[in-house]
């Protein structure tokens, strides 16, 4: 059992790191960032998520859906955390198709916490067709759709700068150095003080990037810092569960240790004994 449970942690970590190092060999080129959530006692920052929201409300959405989030999922734990009541304001500024109502029509209401985000185009033809050809992809996973995860998301939107000299761009077409092929239909989406951020920080584009990369991180993971609990939770129980199988296994082996087996009564040791009861010394008896 001991042996099983040495050579599985042994896998496990073989494994992290291996993992680790991929990540790090995949990540290398992209702007390295001290993110919060990361590790395993990882948690993300509430005022950075809200801003995140405001950023990709105010400028993403307008292309961008967010499909697998409910509006609900703002004031859940482990998120922004917006109140109820700023989430129900939240979700009231959007209006969503329901019905068919007593007439058998169809009518637009008020958005409430259970609807998911509203998009911005119907379909995916709509969406292409409005943005030259190019498909918007959802946000709502795309920190895990994508390898790089948080590091990508930051970068590429750090990454508009003036092509190198000889590099050719078609028409619409924008030069960014994270891109695949530095090639991107989508101009720079974020210029300093786009946004008015409602706690006051300054929101410059290193700023704004930072916040929308850590809503996106979440809006990917909505549990990560549950799962972050629950992985050292788990870290704790397999410690002292190897430690009561070790010390089992200490208890129930020693039972099974080599015994010495009795000496065989020769005369030589009679003799000694005997002597040594009569008080003389062995070398001189004779």
């Amino acid at each position: 059992m001991l042996v099983l449970l040495n050579r599985l942690l042994f896998i496990i970590f073989i494994s992290t790191i291996s993992f680790s190092a991929f990540s790090e060999e995949l990540n290398k080129n992209y702007l390295k960032t001290n993110w919060s959530f990361k590790g395993i006692f990882g948690t993300f920052d509430r005022a950075s998520l809200q801003r995140g929201y405001q950023v990709y409300q105010e400028v993403c959405a307008g292309c961008h859906s967010a499909q697998h989030l409910s509006y609900r999922n703002l004031s859940e734990n482990g998120g922004p955390e917006f109140s109820i009541e700023e989430a129900k304001a939240i979700a009231a500024q959007f209006e969503v198709e329901d019905g068919p109502n007593s007439d058998g029509e169809m009518f637009m209401r008020p958005a409430r916490l259970s609807d998911k985000f509203v998009k911005p185009y119907p379909n995916v033809e709509a969406s292409t067709a409005a943005n030259g050809g190019a498909y918007p992809p959802d946000m709502s996973v795309l920190a895990k759709a994508r390898a790089g995860g948080a590091d990508y998301i930051y970068s590429l939107l750090m990454g508009y700068e003036e092509p190198p000299a000889g590099f050719e761009l078609d028409d619409g077409v924008y030069y960014n150095k994270y891109m695949p092929g530095n090639k991107i239909k989508m101009s720079a989406p974020l210029l300093e003080g786009l946004v008015d951020y409602s706690d006051g920080t300054q929101a410059s584009v290193d700023q704004m990037s930072k916040d929308v990369t850590a809503f996106l991180v979440w809006a990917s993971e909505p549990h990560l810092e549950a799962q972050h609990r629950m992985g050292f939770k788990v870290i704790i129980y397999l410690i002292i569960l190897l430690t009561l199988v070790y010390m089992s296994k200490q208890k129930v082996w020693s039972r099974f240790g080599a015994k010495k087996e009795p000496e065989e009564e020769t005369f030589d040791k009679v003799e000694k004994v005997v002597t040594e009861y009569e008080g003389e010394d062995p070398k001189t008896f004779k």
